[in-house]
């Protein structure tokens, strides 16, 4: 029955819903799944509906950073690795030396990274220029200066003095090296940016902190912060909102992925492609929704049904 729901599903026209998750016969067992902090509520969702569906199935998390997602699946230590950016070159290479293939790479969901003052901050809005000239010690975005004080953003109309107080990820997250690749243009933090081990820490840390400015991923609870606008190259300043990371509008938007072994011409382990399919099923997605992020398009939920398929 499934078989056939899948090829009617690969189909249907572009705007139709993903299909609805069937329970199977006989899932259960340990599914491991190692890699990104961000992802860590997400996956907590998926882990417990999915065990509500199966009793008799215990999901293992381990939520360090997406760098350990890698390693972890390479070595078998994981089912699935989650990942709040690509997989690096250097990291596909060592996978594909042990096996002779590369990794499956699923979308599961789409982010952003936004950045956040505390909510007295009169700044609305920062271009990405700016965001480099105060996190970036190297300024490869082209700004002219460094910024280290709110009053070089809002002119001296406010008449306040105050220095940033600058938070972010640790370099094992998958938000340290984006926001480094699309907001620093791959350069250098300045050693002063606070490396937080969680986008909650971060969160809590600039909310009561005088001068406070963050990055973490969309998909948090923003409470006693403010979330600002960010202007790319068009100058224009577009909201971190649902719509404008879908469409790909917002300079900072991203993907979230989950890894796994899949060797061509062979079926992924049952347990294993029985979550993936939960995922990518309407309830997954409707999860995904709750937890802050946005959904992935139908059009790539049919091709990855593809790839997983029996």
């Amino acid at each position: 029955m499934r078989s056939l729901i899948f090829t009617c599903l690969l189909f249907l026209s572009a705007g139709s819903a993903a299909y609805e998750y069937e329970k199977q016969p006989g899932v259960a067992g340990t599914i491991t799944i190692v890699g990104s902090d961000t992802m860590a509520n997400l996956v907590a969702l998926w882990s417990q509906h999915f065990k509500q569906i199966y009793p008799h199935v215990n999901v293992q998390m381990q939520a360090i950073g997406s760098a350990t997602a890698p390693t972890a699946l390479t070595e078998g230590v994981a089912s699935i690795g989650s990942m709040s950016r690509q997989l690096k070159a250097s990291e596909i290479e060592y996978f594909r030396r042990k096996y002779g293939y590369a990794p499956t790479v699923l979308k599961a969901a789409l982010d952003a990274i936004v950045l956040f003052v505390p909510l007295d901050n009169p700044v609305s809005g920062l271009s990405l220029e700016d965001v480099d000239a105060i996190f970036s010690v190297t300024r490869y975005c082209g700004g002219s200066r460094s910024i280290d004080n709110w009053m070089q953003v809002t002119g001296n109309s406010t008449g306040k003095s105050l220095p940033i107080k600058l938070y972010g990820r640790n370099s094992v997250s998958g938000t340290y090296g984006l926001f480094k690749q699309k907001a620093l243009c791959k350069g250098d933090f300045k050693v002063r940016v606070n490396e937080m081990p969680s986008s909650a820490s971060i969160i809590q840390s600039v909310a009561y902190a005088p001068g406070g400015l963050g990055y973490a991923a969309f998909g948090y609870a923003y409470s006693g912060v403010k979330v600002l606008s960010i202007a790319g190259e068009s100058g224009v300043y577009i909201p971190a909102n649902a719509e404008n990371i879908a469409s790909g509008d917002y300079p900072l938007s991203r993907t979230l992925y989950l890894i796994v072994n899949k060797a061509p011409d062979e079926a992924l382990p049952f347990m294993t492609r029985e979550f993936l399919y939960f995922v990518m099923s309407q309830t997954g997605q409707a999860l995904v929704s709750k937890a802050g992020y946005v959904s992935v398009l139908d059009k790539d939920i049919r091709r990855q049904l593809y790839l997983i398929k029996d």
